[in-house]
């Protein structure tokens, strides 16, 4: 399947729901205090905080069951509905029935309806009491993490439905039996079936509570020594030219080189790696890092893929 069709409706979900992130593979389950990486456009698990015991259980604070603005999430993008209509059809066994039809027509590739019933979140509520010790742990003391993220909220629902096209003008025709609907929405009803699928490259109903979508913090380098970082640097590149001409041999037509100020996730990488042995310690580890909530450049790094 070609994931880059999730990419709309990732970007939506996480605008639409106050900052809440579908898993990928969409099937994978994030609970609360797991942590992972972000490689290749997938994300990798790599343990829980509570059950590796860098935080004991006592230490934190959960709370379930937090009910989540239903309206919030159910929602599309490029998605019409050209028809819905009541129809009489025809049993042999049963005889005359009726039913409601519904028509979904989807602009372009990528276009999407998503559908949830009885969202909520569990939650960690008390992360301002645990994140510096999760910072000394995961980079120094337990792990040396550089690049990490921590499930902070996971969300379910009694069940959800999500379809996608794969092409432009992609439709999905869907009916009921049920009799409480009129003209209104059926897609989502745990009763609708389907009659016809043209060109959607993903339909999948959910009845079960499964955490697949999540709230998370990332671990990044503090912005004081970034900008050290970048003002040392730059000094440095701006003296490279004359060190080329006295080093090296060979006449280099080279224009002067320009080093760009953008902090990236490559910049604060770089932070790091420049440090001299023992700089960076247990001691020190709080003034190098910090926590940041996830954003649209995490929602991105998921469709970032690298060519065999």
């Amino acid at each position: 399947m070609n994931t880059t069709i999730f990419k709309k409706f990732y970007r939506s979900f996480y605008n639409r729901t106050g900052g809440f992130i579908p898993s990928k593979p969409l099937n994978q389950n994030m609970y609360p205090g797991d942590f992972f990486q972000i490689h290749n456009g997938e994300i990798i698990l790599l343990g829980n905080i509570f059950r590796n015991n860098v935080i004991a259980k006592d230490e934190c604070k959960l709370q379930n069951s937090i009910a989540l603005p239903e309206a919030l999430w159910n929602f599309s993008k490029g998605v019409t509905k050209p028809y819905s209509g009541r129809e009489q059809g025809n049993n042999p066994i049963e005889g005359d029935f009726k039913f409601t039809k519904q028509v979904l027509s989807f602009d372009t590739k990528g276009s999407f309806i998503f559908n949830t019933k009885t969202p909520e979140a569990i939650k960690i509520t008390n992360w301002d009491e645990i994140e510096k010790q999760l910072i000394i742990k995961l980079t120094q003391t337990m792990y040396s993490f550089r690049e990490v993220y921590v499930v902070t909220e996971s969300a379910v629902a009694s069940d959800w439905t999500l379809a996608i096209a794969g092409t432009d003008n992609a439709e999905l025709e869907i009916a009921t039996t049920s009799e409480n609907f009129g003209l209104v929405d059926i897609f989502g009803d745990a009763e609708s079936k389907t009659i016809q699928a043209r060109d959607i490259e993903y339909y999948h109903k959910e009845t079960k509570k499964k955490p697949v979508f999540f709230k998370a913090k990332k671990l990044v380098v503090q912005q004081e020594k970034l900008e050290r970082f970048v003002s040392e640097f730059s000094a440095q590149n701006s003296q490279k030219s004359d060190w080329v001409k006295s080093f090296y041999a060979y006449d280099f037509e080279a224009d002067l080189e320009q080093f760009s100020g953008a902090t990236s996730m490559n910049a604060q990488m770089s932070v790091l790696d420049m440090l001299q042995a023992n700089q960076l310690n247990p001691n020190t580890a709080l003034s190098y890092f910090k926590w940041e909530n996830t954003n649209l450049d995490d929602v991105e790094k998921l469709f970032v893929m690298y060519e065999n």
